[in-house]
């Protein structure tokens, strides 16, 4: 059989004509197609995870921004609570300052009155001592009331203890002398005893001084230094002075406290 080579190579170049045609008109467009539908679906990709990072830092953001709310939230929550406490203490204190100040201007009140209380019994005792000590010197005046005064002086100076007898001699060996007062001029009789007495109180022979002083309310007081010693009407008047300021004192409290 004998090949028609004019038949091949027309064949031939048809067949390459064909390729390039195909190549120029249908692969290279399409391949184009295909490159710019990958490189369209490589950017959407990319557009994707580019959103899908943007999403993560917002909600990123916004856990971090709700997480400060809410750290702020309590913050304002905790400072609120504090100013109420506080205030409420402040309250609390200018309340009980207030009950406070009430209650010591009450006590003052009734600390005042029971001194004025006590000042007008202790001055009608002391006027009734007075009227009562005029008519025992009127009926005892044949007694030698005096005398019997220095005398009762004198014993309860004999029945000092060891500590009235230290304070005694430490306040004259300070001071030198013994002043004695009296609500009467005493006789040199009655002196002489009273002083025979110090003089055993003492251990020694010390210069003595009298004074008359009215106010005594027949009695006798020594005065030697910071030693004082005295037997009168007065003392038992001063005496139940503090027991009655005592008394009124304690009722005070028991009615403040209730």
């Amino acid at each position: 059989m004998e090949i028609n080579w004019f038949t091949v190579i027309a064949q031939i170049v048809n067949f390459l004509i064909l390729v390039w045609l195909l190549k120029r008109f249908l692969y290279k467009p399409v391949l184009n197609a295909i490159d710019s539908r990958e490189k369209k679906i490589a950017e959407q990709l990319s557009e994707a995870e580019h959103e899908k990072a943007e999403a993560q830092k917002a909600r990123e953001k916004f856990k971090h921004k709700n997480a400060a709310f809410d750290k702020e939230k309590s913050e304002i929550k905790a400072a609120a609570a504090e100013a109420v406490r506080k205030e409420k203490q402040r309250r609390f204190d200018e309340i009980r300052a207030e009950a406070q100040a009430l209650r010591a201007r009450y006590a003052e009140a009734m600390a005042r009155d029971a001194k004025e209380q006590t000042g007008l019994l202790k001055q009608k005792l002391q006027d009734g001592v007075f009227a009562i000590s005029s008519k025992a010197l009127e009926d005892l005046a044949d007694a030698d009331l005096e005398s019997q005064i220095v005398s009762v002086f004198i014993d309860k100076i004999n029945d000092w203890d060891d500590r009235e007898n230290k304070n005694f001699e430490e306040a004259l060996s300070g001071a030198g002398s013994i002043l004695i007062e009296s609500a009467f001029s005493m006789e040199q009789a009655s002196r002489d005893k009273l002083e025979k007495a110090l003089y055993k109180a003492a251990n020694r022979s010390v210069p003595v001084r009298y004074e008359v002083v009215p106010d005594l309310v027949s009695g006798i007081s020594i005065h030697t230094g910071k030693f004082q010693f005295s037997w009168n009407i007065n003392s038992y008047l001063d005496v139940f002075q503090k027991e009655f300021t005592s008394l009124l004192s304690h009722k005070q409290k028991d009615h403040v406290t209730s």
